[in-house]
């Protein structure tokens, strides 16, 4: 049996320097709220907002440090409420998804692209990968414990070196389940 822990990763933002300046201003810097458990990621003290038309969600956490380029990782759920079709796709790959409004202090930016829904999928470091014989985007399923307990199939591993092993699952996928916040699963290969 290999047991993963569970992670609900909630809605976020991932900002490239650029469009952090022209929403917070110049020379802006996230300030730290809290360190997450992938190495070197932090949720930040700031938000902002996404708009589609006339819908809008507020606070928006901005994950930090800046990415290359702009993507905000929403669950379905978001995606009706927003009145949007987003596609599942690995985190990075925002090529012909969606874009809307985001919304900071200073000023608003229209992205093109990066609106996203993220394929659930396990972060995995080299230890593990070598250890479970597992390959980069792998397909595996995840039995998650308690009461409400669900598999989940296609679950993506992602392997990089310094990865923390854990499974990332949205909102949406986290209520199904009955987990909150954190929990523990069973990989079935």
């Amino acid at each position: 049996m290999i047991k993963v822990p569970i992670e609900v990763s909630a809605r976020h933002i991932h900002l490239s320097k650029r469009d952090l300046e022209k929403l917070f201003g110049k020379g802006y810097k996230l300030t730290r709220l809290k360190g997450l458990s992938q190495l070197g990621d932090f949720a930040a003290k700031e938000t902002v907002d996404i708009e589609a038309g006339s819908r809008k969600i507020s606070n928006i956490r901005i994950i930090g440090p800046a990415r290359k380029e702009t993507q905000a990782e929403l669950s379905k759920t978001d995606a009706i409420l927003l009145g949007m079709a987003l596609p599942v796709r690995n985190s990075g790959d925002i090529k012909k998804s969606p874009g809307a409004v985001i919304a900071g202090p200073k000023n608003k930016l229209a992205l093109k692209c990066g609106i996203i829904n993220t394929w659930r999928h396990i972060h995995c470091g080299f230890k593990e990968a070598k250890k479970f014989g597992f390959k980069n985007n792998m397909p595996v399923s995840v039995k998650t414990f308690g009461n409400l307990a669900v598999t989940f199939h296609n679950v993506k591993i992602r392997i990089k070196k310094n990865y923390k092993f854990c499974l990332h699952l949205d909102t949406d996928e986290g209520n199904a389940a009955g987990i909150t916040r954190t929990g523990e699963g069973e990989i079935i290969i």
